[in-house]
């Protein structure tokens, strides 16, 4: 297996190197806990690396209202070397998250997100910089959230490759507030299978008991890794691994794990029923269960329901018979309906009239770069259609939006979007842009060999 570039871009970069060693050391001893990691923590060269990370992650300010810009206005160099000092030396505290909530697309539901200070998350980027090449040593192909050189596409394509090897009855289910009910004893233990380093320890200690400032109150709850951390979705997945190792892919289907998103794809609906009480049997085990609404087994059949993961919608079709030729039955995927209302939602929201006073080209700049994020993600799947809805819906708004702003007809406004001649503003279009699932090739365009594995 090829070792994952977890942090770095050249071979000779010292923070990637580093990252190789402890990766090639965790892969050949299994049994490791390492013992000797906190002096790589506050490596000047891993916080530069670190303070890269947070910086182009951006962020907002923490309790302590210190942002990116007044840290640079400070002075990088010096804010790393007093950090690398307060490490050393065992002085470094952190403060506790600011609590904000944040809408679910698609939902009424807020989502908590917790924000700690710069300082902070340089902390857990570096933490995370020296831990993740570790764990990831022991990580298993059917989790795919959060890790390097892993993601979303590649948990997709696995669907398409076990349903046309006719596993199609499906268990899907969200852990239920799987971040937040993380028990820190337990999740200890399982960073303690592998680091025995006090000094380590007793950071992660520090950082699950910083607690979170809500309305001007410190909370200080005995469960939880914080969205918005940046060490959170490591020691979830960390935590969640006892999961996947617990997994029998014969027994109870292929299970598909992206953070706390989990599908399994089952032979029948009798493997189907025992992978749920399985998984079900395992959450109990780690304190967590499964998300009651988001929980069921589906049957992929040709006119039969589908299953939403992962942004898109799933169900198995027939394709057209042409020249005689028998129709091929296969698994299609396309944006589900939440992903749809979302991107709409986003360009009314850019096109509405209290944006009027901006200039045409902003409008048509903020509105270019959502829909070139969106059919990014998007475009591996059957999307066409959706794509021409999507498409037509934000030539309709900004013909609006052009008509309102010069006090003329809509008519003005839609031959000003589709008649605008070269020079002028236009929206970026999606035809042709959609790359159609194969089986057994990944969402590159290269052969899936690893997908032979789990017969």
């Amino acid at each position: 297996m090829a070792i994952p570039a977890v942090g770095g871009r050249s071979p000779s970069d010292p923070v990637r190197a580093l990252q190789h060693a402890l990766y090639r050391a965790a892969k050949a001893d299994p049994g490791r806990r390492f013992h000797a990691l906190g002096d790589k923590v506050h490596r000047r060269d891993v916080l530069a690396r670190a303070w890269s990370t947070v910086r182009r992650n951006d962020g907002a300010r923490g309790i302590d209202s210190v942002d990116l810009g007044q840290v640079e206005e400070y002075g990088v160099t010096r804010f790393l070397d007093e950090l690398a000092v307060e490490l050393r030396d065992g002085r470094w505290r952190p403060l506790p998250a600011r609590r904000v909530f944040i809408p679910k697309p698609g939902t009424p539901e807020q989502r908590p997100l917790s924000i700690p200070a710069v300082r902070d998350r340089i902390v857990q980027a570096a933490l995370k910089i020296v831990l993740e090449p570790i764990f990831e040593a022991d990580m298993l192909p059917c989790s795919f959230g959060f890790r390097p050189k892993r993601g979303a596409h590649d948990a997709l394509q696995v669907l398409i490759d076990e349903s046309w090897r006719g596993r199609r009855w499906v268990v899907e289910t969200d852990i239920a507030n799987c971040f937040e009910a993380i028990d820190h004893e337990k999740l200890m233990y399982a960073v303690e299978e592998r680091v025995c380093d006090r000094s380590v320890l007793k950071l992660l200690r520090a950082m699950l008991r910083a607690g979170v400032m809500e309305d001007g109150q410190v909370r200080r709850p005995v469960t939880g890794t914080p969205q918005g951390g940046v060490e959170s979705p490591l020691l979830a997945n960390v935590f969640l691994h006892r999961i996947d190792r617990a997994w029998q892919t014969r027994q109870h289907g292929v299970l598909v794990r992206y953070a706390d998103d989990a599908v399994v794809m089952c032979a029948t609906r009798q493997q189907a029923e025992a992978a749920l009480e399985r998984l079900t049997f395992l959450l109990a085990d780690l304190g967590l269960e499964p998300k009651a609404a988001k929980t069921r087994i589906v049957h992929l059949e040709v006119g039969g329901e589908g299953l939403d993961f992962l942004g898109f919608h799933h169900r198995l079709v027939a394709s057209r018979s042409r020249d005689g030729k028998r129709p091929v039955t296969f698994l299609a995927r396309w944006p589900a309906n939440k992903a749809v209302q979302h991107a709409r939602d986003r360009i009314r929201e850019l096109t509405e009239r209290r944006r009027l006073l901006l200039p045409v080209d902003v409008i048509v700049q903020d509105v270019n770069a959502f829909l070139r994020g969106w059919a990014a993600y998007f475009r591996f799947g059957n999307s066409a259609r959706h794509f021409d809805k999507i498409g037509s819906y934000a030539r309709m708004r900004l013909a609006g939006f052009l008509a309102k702003r010069h006090r003329r007809s809509r008519a003005f406004g839609w031959s000003v979007v589709a008649f605008a001649s070269r020079g002028r503003p236009g929206l970026i279009g999606l035809h042709g842009t959609v790359v159609a699932p194969r089986p057994f090739r990944d969402w590159r365009g290269r052969p899936n060999a690893g997908g032979e594995r789990r017969r």
